[in-house]
């Protein structure tokens, strides 16, 4: 353990915070078909759930900070929720009190070995970023997950780590994995070979605890919280750029200090209010509060370059993210050609943007989706099936999906969601718009990142109906 984190594990043994992080099984259940209908107005002033990926590195970010985190806005699906549980097994208390959760963090270097495995559920986010955290301690940890996450890669992760001294035992590259992180952790310098904010935000957080200067090269530029959130809570971080590259550099043996974090608007989530309103007539929505960190918006400039009536209000700032009110209104789409730069700012988007594109006229062509086949499911498969089972052309050829709309999108069909919250939510919006009402086999999942979105959605004029 490192001096300094010794000194506050110490400290830290003193206190008693009482903790409520809530139990919450993981066992699969029972599937959930739900039909959407055509909507025949769609309106209203909203706020969707706090973000995401800024609650996973919230309660992250507070475990490894000296002192009391506040957190505001918390998501609380089922992915966040197994992050708090898990950083509670690595000794840092994680509780809510009325609207604030506090956790009660034990410095870089003092996190302690876990009692039991850690169970993230259908959460990639918070695995493959809750390896970085672990890496830079003498622990041994048993990583563990859903069907869903068990299949999804982790050695563009693991890879890495294992450089700086991470062990893994039996080398494995999906989960369920044993790993086994180091005090004495060396710094490296790494170029991602494709973008991903998650394995630059792993060995980032694990360059906290290295002996130097650890540093990221990226090609293109990915979603930057773990940057801003380092800055935020007090790690000396530097970004600059290299022969048309992008270095970040994150100093070792950082001291972070507990803050007060506000969680905006989750744009993935909001994505889903404002295509229902791209494509519902009539349709006039404002979302409130809403994350607006270019690297997040690629969806709603995309939405604005097919026609749709796309305007942000009252832009602020808040603990160093933009945030703004997001107004969406109903408008004549056409197809448009989506760039493969685009892609790190709305990956998780696509499958609602090939939705709406169903209904614009021409043909649109989303590049450089690669990424899309290793996520919570084969995004890019099931979103065409999806939209083939709904009488939409669309077609992959190559890291390329093609979808040719029209006006009118017959529906009808019963769409595999394949365990997968995103594909079951876009394929609901499209029942919005659809002529003959939408099925999908299991919404289950959705509450991972947006347990209100039937309530919600319902709230502004969707109709959803239990099969």
């Amino acid at each position: 353990m490192h001096p300094l984190a010794l000194c506050r594990h110490l400290a830290h043994a003193r206190v008693h915070a009482p903790t409520s992080v809530r139990t919450m099984s993981n066992a699969p259940a029972a599937p959930r078909p739900v039909r959407s209908h055509r909507a025949t107005g769609f309106q209203g002033v909203v706020r969707v759930p706090g973000d995401k990926s800024i609650s996973h590195r919230a309660l992250m970010f507070g475990a490894l900070a000296s002192g009391r985190t506040r957190i505001t806005g918390l998501l609380e699906g089922e992915d966040v929720v197994n992050t708090a549980k898990v950083v509670e097994l690595l000794g840092c208390p994680a509780r809510k009190a009325g609207d604030v959760w506090e956790v009660l963090g034990r410095g870089v270097g003092g996190l302690a070995q876990p009692a039991s495995d850690l169970e993230f559920g259908n959460s990639g986010t918070g695995c493959r970023l809750m390896m970085g955290v672990v890496a830079g301690h003498d622990v041994q940890v048993k990583m563990t997950g859903d069907a869903s996450l068990s299949k999804r890669p982790m050695r563009r992760v693991l890879d890495p780590l294992k450089t700086m001294g991470v062990k893994i035992v039996d080398d494995r590259a999906t989960l369920p994995l044993v790993l086994r992180g180091s005090s004495r952790l060396i710094p490296i310098v790494y170029e991602t070979p494709v973008p991903s904010a998650q394995v630059k935000s792993a060995v980032l957080l694990a360059g906290l605890a290295a002996a130097g200067a650890t540093t990221v090269i990226e090609k293109e530029a990915t979603r930057d919280h773990t940057e801003r959130m380092l800055r935020y809570f007090g790690a000396e971080i530097a970004t600059e750029r290299r022969n048309g590259k992008t270095a970040i550099t994150v100093k070792g043996h950082a001291e972070l200090v507990g803050r007060d974090v506000t969680v905006p608007g989750d744009p993935s989530s909001a994505a889903f209010v404002a295509a229902a309103a791209a494509i519902v007539p009539g349709a006039d929505v404002t979302i409130q509060g809403v994350l607006v960190n270019e690297t997040r918006t690629g969806f709603y400039t995309t939405l604005q370059e097919m026609g749709c009536d796309v305007t942000y209000l009252n832009a602020r700032e808040e603990n160093g993210e933009p945030i703004a009110d997001i107004r969406v209104r109903q408008a004549k789409l056409t197809g448009v050609r989506v760039p493969p730069a685009r892609a790190p700012s709305m990956i998780d988007e696509y499958p609602v943007l090939a939705c709406v594109a169903a209904f614009a006229s021409g043909e649109t062509r989303m590049e450089g989706l690669g990424e899309l086949k290793v996520k919570e499911s084969d995004r890019l498969a099931a979103t065409v099936d999806g939209l083939a089972a709904n009488g939409v052309p669309a077609r992959v050829d190559g890291e390329t999906m093609i979808v040719v709309g029209s006006a009118s999108v017959r529906g009808g069909g019963t769409v595999a969601t394949h365990m997968d919250h995103r594909i079951a939510m876009a394929f609901l919006i499209l029942g919005l718009g659809a002529d003959a009402p939408v099925t999908i086999d299991d919404i289950t999942y959705v509450a991972t990142s947006f347990p209100t979105f039937q309530s919600l959605m319902a709230g502004m004029g969707a109709r959803f109906e239990a099969v």
